[in-house]
């Protein structure tokens, strides 16, 4: 405990720390490096543009971000770009059920027309009896048409993508055939008659 050490020993802990020394380190790694002075990582922090130092000046860097992820959104909904897209509209099960939707005529996609002519046949006092059998004839029609959209996808789904994750798809395809051809987004990839 209290004896004096020999040469040997003495030679031992300097050779263990010029090994140390010897090896590399990684840069990123916690330890291995002296700690920075206070005034170095302020000096540093300043100088790095990418964190602004004042609330104005980060409101308007998170709007302008914002601002570019929505413009690139936009020319994926357009375009069909699959990086941009939303996460309801990404994948191929999706990509799938848009092609399906958009390959055939669906009689909810004429809803919004229809809604006009029978509100306007509705006014005229003669033709209220011929709009209520309208109203009902497109109701009925866009319920069947449902429902057979829907059997006919999950089977699709079932044979095409056995094991990826379908749920929520025909909501997705029921809300996609409520709305008119020329105003779905993403864009319409396919034309009408494709074989989906």
């Amino acid at each position: 405990m209290f004896r004096r050490r020999s040469p040997e020993d003495e030679q031992a802990p300097r050779a263990s720390t010029a090994l140390l020394d010897e090896q590399q380190r990684d840069p990123q790694a916690p330890k291995g490096r002296p700690t920075p002075k206070r005034s170095e990582a302020q000096s540093a922090r300043r100088k790095s543009a990418t964190t602004p130092t004042d609330r104005k000046s980060a409101a308007k860097q998170a709007r302008e971000a914002r601002r570019v992820d929505l413009a690139k959104q936009r020319e994926a909904l357009a375009g069909g770009d699959e990086r941009y897209l939303p996460a309801r509209d990404k994948g191929p099960v999706r990509r799938f059920v848009r092609d399906y939707v958009d390959s055939r005529y669906r009689v909810a996609e004429f809803f919004l027309p229809l809604a006009v002519v029978i509100l306007i046949l509705s006014i005229v006092g003669s033709l209220q009896n011929l709009s209520l059998l309208l109203w009902l004839v497109v109701i009925v029609g866009i319920v069947v048409d449902s429902i057979v959209t829907v059997v006919l996808l999950r089977r699709q789904l079932r044979t095409r993508f056995p094991d990826k994750n379908t749920k929520g798809t025909t909501a997705y395809a029921l809300m996609r055939s409520l709305q008119m051809r020329r105003l779905r987004l993403p864009k319409p990839q396919v034309g009408r008659g494709s074989n989906r």
